[in-house]
């Protein structure tokens, strides 16, 4: 009993400053339902689109995204997109860069693109009263593009100095790695960023053709978050994105990642501190089993800073995350001089949760805690979309992400355990540092 009782204070009191500090700034909605009733969703030509109306808002947020992510590239044509939506944001056939910039700037709005492993978007944000000039650009941008030379150049810039930056920093050079080992042989192991030699090759008729290809209604979505109506929205998309191809993509099931066994890799290196990080098995967003393991990685998080910075002073930032990825991990990472204790020590919270059964206060502590967080983040119509479009494409639908609050909520004492012995094992570890120092056997412990 007295040892139970110790983990859970132990919980308690790291908890108690960051929930007292969180929630005298949160704002909770007391009715998810009503929430999901704002959203009204409608088809055009095949093109989804899904817009939560914020009555009165005063900006507009919204996202055209396309499906497919690391699965529409591989070796050969990584980066494309990426490239392809960089280049074409900046101008379009009928409307030079220098009109484009000037638009934006004078509106204060702005269009910006991005990539990830399960999908790429292109975002605009504005405020309500100039939304209708923003749409205009945002149309004429995506679907026109010019792909000039000198933007495709300016833009292949950028991407080459991000690239040999890679690496540069300790963070960097492990994050790489990690995913390198992480996704050997897997959709996510082409890097959508791309490669320098294929960022290099590209030419402005390439990213044409890649753009006519991707640009069919059955790839697209869009999601929109601000106070429109939703037949003026719907008339503006028929007007435009509703006139593409239909065309037939269907979404391919991702293999899962292998964490058959706990591995662990070094990248020597002569540093002042260790820098590591161990990966393994999480469940992705539509899986039952991702309200518990949230509420546990959060739990973890709170008990690796406690054991490891507070009481031991291992380190200055410990922590445990969880992704949100089609095909999910989770991990734990630190910066030490000293490897093994910390490790250790973060291995032995980890047997905690496996071993300990939590009582309901606690899990009622956290996950209070973990939804204050998410609702602070979900303040911004930006954020709203992002969140709308990540269920809708790869979490079984943009209602889910209403039924996660009450699903971590809900979460039990008995659910945080099974979910710690099923997928906090296994642990594949990445380290940048001096290899002489670290012993295997606690990063990789004999079965």
């Amino acid at each position: 009993m007295k040892i139970k009782m110790t983990f859970a204070a132990r919980i308690s009191i790291a908890l108690f400053v960051l929930f007292t500090l969180a929630s005298i700034h949160a704002q909770k909605p007391d009715d998810f339902s009503a929430q999901a009733a704002a959203v009204t969703e409608f088809d055009v030509n095949g093109l989804k689109v899904i817009l939560k109306r914020r009555p009165s808002a005063p900006t507009v947020a919204g996202g055209l995204f396309i499906r497919g992510g690391a699965r529409n590239i591989d070796e050969k044509n990584a980066g494309i997109e990426n490239l392809m939506l960089a280049s074409a944001i900046d101008a379009g056939a009928n409307m030079p860069r220098s009109v484009v910039r000037r638009e934006l700037a004078r509106l204060g709005s702005g269009i910006s693109s991005g990539s990830s492993n399960d999908y790429s978007a292109v975002s605009l944000a504005a405020t309500q009263g100039n939304f209708d000039r923003v749409w205009d650009i945002f149309a004429e941008v995506v679907l026109n593009p010019a792909f000039t030379q000198s933007d495709v150049d300016l833009n292949r810039q950028r991407i080459l100095t991000g690239l040999r930056e890679a690496g540069a920093s300790p963070e960097s050079a492990l994050e790489e790695m990690q995913e390198h080992i992480i996704f050997a042989g897997h959709p996510y192991s082409n890097d959508v960023t791309g490669t320098a030699a294929n960022i290099m090759r590209f030419t402005p008729a390439d990213l044409r053709a890649y753009h006519k290809n991707v640009m069919q209604t059955s790839r697209l979505l869009l999601v929109f978050v601000g106070d429109i109506d939703p037949a003026r929205l719907k008339s503006k998309i028929a007007a435009t994105f509703g006139k593409l191809p239909r065309g037939d993509y269907k979404d391919k099931a991702l293999p899962p990642l292998d964490f058959s066994k706990g591995t662990l890799n070094v990248t020597q290196r002569v540093l002042p501190t260790n820098y590591i990080q161990g990966v393994f098995a999480a469940p992705s967003l539509n899986d039952p089993d991702y309200f518990a393991m949230r509420v546990a990685t959060s739990i973890l998080a709170t008990l690796v800073n406690q054991e490891v910075r507070v009481r031991r002073q291992l380190s200055y930032a410990p922590g445990a995350d969880m992704d949100s990825n089609a095909v999910n991990t989770a991990n734990i990472s630190v910066s030490t001089t000293d490897a093994n204790q910390a490790v250790s020590v973060m291995l032995d919270q980890i047997k905690l949760l496996q071993t300990r059964t939590l009582n309901n206060e606690i899990i009622d502590e956290i996950a209070s805690f973990f939804l204050t967080k998410y609702y602070l983040g979900q303040e911004t119509s930006a954020a709203q979309v992002g969140e709308l479009a990540r269920y809708e494409l790869i979490g079984g639908g943009w209602r889910n992400s209403f039924e996660f609050l009450k699903g971590v909520r809900e979460v039990k004492p008995e659910q945080i355990q099974a979910v710690a012995n099923k997928y906090m094992k296994n642990i594949r570890f990445a380290v940048v540092g001096d290899e002489k120092s670290l012993d295997r056997t606690i990063f990789v412990p004999a079965e």
